[in-house]
């Protein structure tokens, strides 16, 4: 075996090794039992993991190094020790997180399933980011449903007519400042309006598309995990109850009378608890996205240039101003529906972000504008 296959080896070693010294101490630091034998759980298996490349260097000729675990995760246990586990588990999911793909394309590593047992552990750290200390057993029903879609869609309606609108009205501002005529104005500003409505749908059906693509096809894998690997779907459910507290028993009872039943509705658990996925909703209609967003964008992008089929000169500027403030206004205030803050002074905070954007388009509108005419 060449010497850079040996160094992927040891590489693969050390990473395993400063795992099972990492969550040794979070189950010395972790005050829950539940957890703490969560983490002496999952330290388990990247015991098995270390025996097995310790084992994989030997036979290929290599000498197994003496351990010492990287400053990282000396710092990252020193703080464990001393603020509590709970207090580095969001950075040790990202860790993870990116970590989970480590092992693609090693087939070594994939013979013993090492790839599964890792994508297992993100899963793990990601609920228990998510979680201040575990919950208590019975309220692990009341861990589904928290953080609905509601002000998500909220939130992507006020950003599409606040794009829309002041986008349009800065186009606006700018092309009236040069001293055009109305009718120019006019037809610039419908075109503003319809290049970016199309731009934001076609951009939203993109996403929403891909969204449902990869949703469907995690979903189709882990159908496939489960028909092939139930036991080893079961081990990754009840890590999985007992990051959200669980006692180890209740939560192994809990996995198996789940998986026990099999069909959609042990598939339906294991998409929500482990890739987040609510089958149901599956990242939503396209199309309805793409429609929602092309309206959305339309109706902000309408206010600076309708006044224009009106009002010329003069009189069109402050008309489509006038306009733009009461829209800009109205979604300042509508975003405090998600952020509880004061809604006059969120009003008032677009209000003066938007005017700030039209006077720099219209100034150097003007700039262009008598140049060109000079």
């Amino acid at each position: 075996m060449s010497d850079k296959d040996i160094k992927r080896l040891v590489a693969n070693l050390n990473g395993e090794r400063d795992a099972v010294f990492l969550y040794g101490k979070l189950a010395e630091a972790e005050p829950n039992p539940s957890l703490a034998e969560l983490y002496r759980k999952l330290s388990e298996t990247e015991a098995r993991h270390v025996a097995f490349w310790e084992a994989r260097i030997r036979e290929s000729g290599g000498d197994v190094p003496a351990f010492r675990p990287s400053l990282k995760t000396r710092m990252t246990a020193r703080n464990a020790s001393r603020y509590g586990a709970q207090s580095v588990v969001s950075s040790i999911a990202k860790v993870e997180k990116e970590a989970a793909g480590g092992y693609a394309g090693q087939a070594d590593a994939e013979s013993v399933g090492m790839p599964g047992e890792e994508r297992s552990h993100a899963r793990v750290f990601g609920v228990l980011s998510n979680e201040s200390s575990g919950l208590a057993g019975g309220e692990v029903a009341r861990f589904e449903g928290r953080h609905r879609a509601g002000g998500n869609a909220l939130r992507a309606g006020t950003l599409g007519a606040n794009d829309g609108l002041l986008s349009t009205y800065s186009l606006v501002m700018g092309v009236a400042g040069a001293g055009v005529g109305t009718r120019e104005i006019l037809l610039t500003g419908i075109s503003g309006l319809l290049a970016g409505a199309l731009s934001m749908a076609l951009g939203e059906w993109i996403s929403v598309q891909s969204s449902r693509e990869l949703y469907e096809r995690q979903i189709e894998i882990e159908r496939a995990e489960l028909t092939d690997n139930p036991e080893e779907e079961m081990e990754e459910l009840t890590l999985i109850y007992q990051a959200k507290g669980l006692s180890q028993e209740e939560a192994r009872a809990t996995a198996s009378r789940i998986i026990s039943g099999g069909g959609e509705a042990a598939l339906d658990t294991l998409v929500r608890e482990e890739l987040a996925i609510d089958q149901k909703e599956l990242g939503g209609s396209a199309w309805e996205a793409a429609a929602t967003s092309f309206g959305l964008f339309s109706l902000g992008a309408i206010l600076p240039v309708l006044p224009y089929a009106f009002f010329s000169g003069t009189a069109g500027i402050l008309a489509s101003s006038i306009a733009s403030v009461l829209g800009l206004f109205s979604i300042g205030a509508i975003t405090t529906l998600m952020t509880g803050k004061n809604a006059f002074l969120y009003g008032l905070r677009h209000v003066a972000i938007g005017l700030a954007a039209a006077a720099v388009t219209f100034g150097i509108g003007r700039l262009i504008g008598v140049n060109i005419a000079g």
